[in-house]
């Protein structure tokens, strides 16, 4: 198969795209390098079936050309800044709906009709059903972010209605593993390498979060999307899978966890409220029953996906440069 990448130099397409090309398939990555890592694609580089695209999503004519002659689009490409959402509302809807929308149509346009799309926990704004099925009602959105993700599938569904396509949707917990390049784990190790004495925390630690190794994230998106293609067996040729662990912790037990694994034990100093910022919801926690139902499931628990990040982060100082 020839595969074309979205996102391929970030924290998840690189292992995507490391994954298809250790399957023998041939890989097109396309990436803006805004966020995403060139020393992620580094062993992608050597490999004679990969290639690179350095252009916008929002260049109708880079993506309809990239697109041609692939078997299959992973769109993995999108702004993923929950908290700088409200400064800047425009980037939301370009970078993820309007780049959805452009990759669907260079798709239609050249007639490749298979797409796995990275959507979010987000999208559902703040359920109240624990933990949170495919099947739950979709409340009121809570970050531009999520909004602009569910945007994203009701295009997807309406192009595998109208067009025959066959779509997959999958709606992660927060990743973790190695080239995390953002997000709590992140801002705490940065924090005690700069002062191991100090732990600054945003909220009194009390919120519970799920959380995923990106290698089982990986697992589960290639083992639906291109194994089984369990899309052709719905009614409408679409599948929307939740991603995550069948259990979550508090930031406050994460925060412990990264300072043992560190060996340190500073002064943990809490904020207030059970929301770091708007968007942020206090309680994430996924119902996997569907995509364990077949046969996938997680081989890191949330603690060993921590302490695998921290490990990580640690042997690569320079991404806390990189990211400046």
């Amino acid at each position: 198969m020839k595969y074309l990448v979205t996102g391929a130099a970030g924290f998840i397409g690189s292992h995507i795209t490391d994954r298809l090309l250790g399957l023998g398939h041939e890989v097109v990555g396309f990436d803006n390098f805004s966020t995403g890592q060139r020393p992620f694609l580094a062993d992608a580089y050597r490999n004679p079936k990969f290639s690179m695209i350095e252009a916008e999503l929002l260049d109708p004519s880079a993506i309809t050309e990239a697109v041609i002659g692939c078997d299959a689009v992973i769109h993995f490409a999108a702004n993923a800044d929950i908290r700088g959402g409200l400064a800047s509302p425009r980037k939301d809807l370009e970078q993820n709906t309007l780049a959805t929308f452009n990759v669907l149509e260079a798709m239609r346009e050249s007639g490749v009709k298979r797409i796995l799309f990275s959507s979010t926990a987000a999208a559902l704004g703040e359920p109240t059903e624990f933990p949170t099925p495919e099947t739950c009602a979709i409340p009121d959105q809570t970050s531009l972010y999520g909004a602009s993700k569910m945007a994203c599938e009701g295009l997807i569904s309406s192009y595998c209605e109208g067009f025959g396509f066959e779509g997959y949707v999958y709606r992660f917990v927060s990743i973790l593993g190695p080239r995390y390049p953002h997000g709590h784990v992140y801002d705490f190790v940065k924090q005690l390498l700069a002062d191991p004495n100090h732990l600054n925390i945003i909220g009194d630690g009390s919120p519970k979060k799920s959380y995923l190794h990106v290698h089982d994230c990986v697992n589960a998106v290639l083992h639906t999307g291109d194994t089984l293609r369990t899309a052709n067996q719905a009614s409408k040729r679409y599948q929307v899978y939740h991603l995550g662990a069948p259990e979550y912790c508090q930031v406050k037990d994460s925060a412990s966890w990264i300072c043992n694994a560190m060996s340190l034990q500073p002064e943990l100093r809490f904020g207030t409220g059970a929301r770091g910022w708007i968007g942020d919801n206090p309680f994430v926690y996924l119902n996997i029953e569907k995509i364990l139902s077949t046969g996938w499931k997680p081989t890191f628990s949330i603690r060993e996906s921590v302490e695998d990040t921290v490990a990580w982060l640690i042997s690569n100082p320079w991404i806390f440069e990189s990211r400046e």
